[in-house]
């Protein structure tokens, strides 16, 4: 009787993984964004940080427990929050809340309206239509401090636009009047960057759209609701945001134009800075805390309410956007281009 040797087994290969066309993609796009990652961690989030700590302290002199006055930061927890919303400081505070919140709507209202007009000029076929768009978008190139000081010229008492209007009226003093100053001036100024941003939009639509329309026998005022208006919409609510946000944080204009210490013009970030330039950092922290709370909660409920399309999520989340997307009508077209060509050969099933 023989014994055989054992036959050695061979190993079993596993089948090779097919690598994915955007695998190492995620690990590329992290070593490329790290630096600019890094430098918004040390300009946004770092001042952020080091603002809420400081908002939790008050600086100065103050009393310690045996009556002593010690110079330096003292930890008063919500302290500064909460005397926002006591006494005179409150009455401040509510009124700074209302002006903010006043050229908010105002302005954003006036500069849509102005700037969907600008862009539908703008997108005209005219002749010298390359001066008009040049002397629309001018304001907007103008920094808003000499902007600021050209309104003041021209708002003085012996002005142009009190010779324009026939009267005396101060527009740098407390009154509607200073109210009315800022709107002209932030409209003047802001609106051809609504305008530029629809006049985008607006470029993007085919002309074959309106042709049809025309067509169909829509009339001016049909086309501008039924096309323009819904084709432009991601444009102008992506503008429209950036407006707001922007006026939410207005400064420059008012404090220039009318002045510090104005009850009429007065808004959050002056107020913010009025205490931070009294050397009270504690509370000028905790205003612009509110303010920086007050933005955020404006802009989430814009985008969510309104369906603001910021960073391109909403193109992602449709069945055929994004690469994902793109994948899986492949994956379903295949089995259809299959049949299709062995229909062609005579070898359908």
């Amino acid at each position: 009787m023989t014994v055989s040797a054992p036959v050695a087994e061979r190993p079993v290969r596993k089948p090779k993984r097919q690598q994915r066309f955007d695998e190492g993609t995620g690990r590329l796009a992290a070593i490329l964004l790290s630096p600019t990652l890094l430098v918004l961690a040390v300009v946004v989030l770092f001042p952020i940080i080091a603002a809420l700590r400081e908002s939790l302290f008050q600086s100065g002199q103050h009393l310690d427990a045996n009556g002593f006055v010690v110079q330096g930061s003292q930890f008063v927890g919500l302290r500064n929050y909460t005397d926002i919303f006591k006494g005179d400081t409150g009455h401040r505070f509510w009124n700074a809340f209302y002006n903010t919140t006043f050229f908010t709507v105002v302005c954003v209202v006036l500069e849509t309206v102005l700037g969907v007009a600008m862009a539908l000029v703008m997108a005209k076929a005219f002749k010298g239509r390359g001066i008009v768009r040049a002397s629309i978008l001018v304001p907007w190139a103008i920094p808003t401090v000499i902007s600021a000081l050209l309104w003041k010229w021209v708002f003085q008492a012996d002005g142009i636009f009190n010779a324009i209007i026939g009267t005396q009226v101060l527009w740098s003093t407390e009154g509607w009047q200073s109210k009315l100053s800022i709107v002209i001036a932030d409209t003047w100024k802001t609106a051809p960057f609504i305008g530029l941003l629809v006049l985008a939009g607006l470029q993007t639509i085919p002309a074959e759209v309106y042709e049809a329309a025309k067509v169909d026998g829509a009339n001016a005022w049909q086309t501008f609701l039924r096309i323009t208006m819904p084709l432009v919409k991601p444009a102008l609510l992506v503008a429209v945001l950036f407006r707001i946000l922007d006026t939410l944080r207005i400064f420059d204009l008012p404090f220039v134009l009318v002045g510090a210490h104005k009850d009429s013009v007065e808004t959050l970030s002056m107020l913010a800075f009025d205490e931070a330039a009294n050397v009270r950092y504690g509370p000028a922290a905790a205003y612009a805390t509110v303010l920086f709370v007050y933005v955020a909660v404006v802009a989430y409920l814009f985008v969510k309410i309104l369906g603001a399309d910021v960073i391109g999520e909403a193109r992602a989340k449709k069945p055929g956007g994004g690469a994902k997307g793109k994948r899986r009508r492949d994956r379903e077209a295949a089995p259809s281009i299959g049949a299709a060509a062995a229909s062609n050969t005579g070898m359908g099933v």
